[in-house]
């Protein structure tokens, strides 16, 4: 990659296989759990969320990157000689992109980029951006075509139960146990052009197994999908779900390649176990 460093912080939600394929460097979020401060992913895990919900039902807060912890991550890498794009949660969802920006400007050689979205939908835009890089383009040139991929990136997920919404003031009690009576399970959609901002899409009716299948097919329903590479994130399900998933999405689409990965903390303390997404990119 040259010079050029690809940064992100934990909520693209890539783990360790890609980040030490393209060299990536992860910035941690906070978590606040138990009036006790973790780093997501490094001395804290979506299971230690979910066993403090069912053992004390408490729920995690957590905490946007500072501009002064921005600063202190780039600054080794920038006196090392690295020019740094760096992607950030979306916009709508947390203001580590705003703080991340004054960071840059204040540091130099740091290009931040608004992913727009969360999760793996960031993710896809990293390793595009992580490929680019290889081609020897600069970070400035880098960050002005990551800036396009977030229309391009599709992210959204099928929410098993509203219990940690609605324990996290998202829903209210009424919703909650109207989804559960009905057997409702809500597709969340992020919206790119509405700065990654998320809402409700289809709301599926029945058992999970099915429910996952139909979401598949419904997302995957287009002729303009880039068949590169698709994700399937899950913030913890049994494994028989994401086989049925995988199974579904190569009768689908003939990806070249089908990723699984875990969703950070940051993204599972507000959508509780059993939710998972199919995200990727179009052309």
């Amino acid at each position: 990659m040259g010079n050029v460093l690809i940064t992100a912080d934990s909520t693209c939600d890539l783990g360790e296989t890609f980040r030490e394929h393209y060299q990536l460097r992860y910035f941690p979020y906070h978590i606040i759990l138990d009036n006790k401060e973790y780093s997501d992913g490094v001395d804290i895990t979506p299971d230690d969320l979910y066993r403090a919900y069912r053992e004390k039902k408490i729920l995690p807060k957590t905490a946007a990157i500072g501009i002064a912890e921005y600063t202190d991550f780039f600054r080794p890498f920038v006196e090392q000689g690295f020019e740094i794009v760096h992607f950030c949660l979306g916009s709508s969802l947390s203001s580590t992109y705003q703080n991340c920006c004054i960071a840059a400007e204040d540091l130099g050689h740091v290009y931040p980029v608004d992913s727009r979205s969360l999760s793996t939908g960031m993710g896809l835009q990293v390793i595009e951006a992580a490929e680019m890089a290889r081609t020897g383009l600069s970070a400035q040139e880098i960050q002005q075509e990551a800036r396009k991929l977030a229309d391009r990136s599709h992210a959204s997920f099928i929410l098993d139960t509203l219990e940690f919404m609605h324990a996290g003031g998202r829903c209210s009690a009424v919703a909650a146990l109207g989804a559960n009576l009905l057997k409702l399970k809500p597709c969340i959609e992020v919206h790119p052009e509405k700065n990654g901002a998320m809402a409700v899409g289809k709301k599926y009716r029945g058992d999970l197994h099915k429910v996952l299948v139909q979401y598949t097919k419904d997302v995957l329903n287009r002729d303009d999908l880039q068949l590169d590479r698709v994700f399937i994130t899950h913030s913890g399900i049994p494994q028989e779900y994401i086989d049925l998933v995988r199974e579904t999405v190569i009768q689908c689409a003939n990806f070249q390649q089908i990723s699984i990965t875990r969703a950070s903390c940051t993204i599972s303390c507000h959508c509780g176990p059993n939710t998972l997404g199919v995200l990727f990119l179009t052309k």
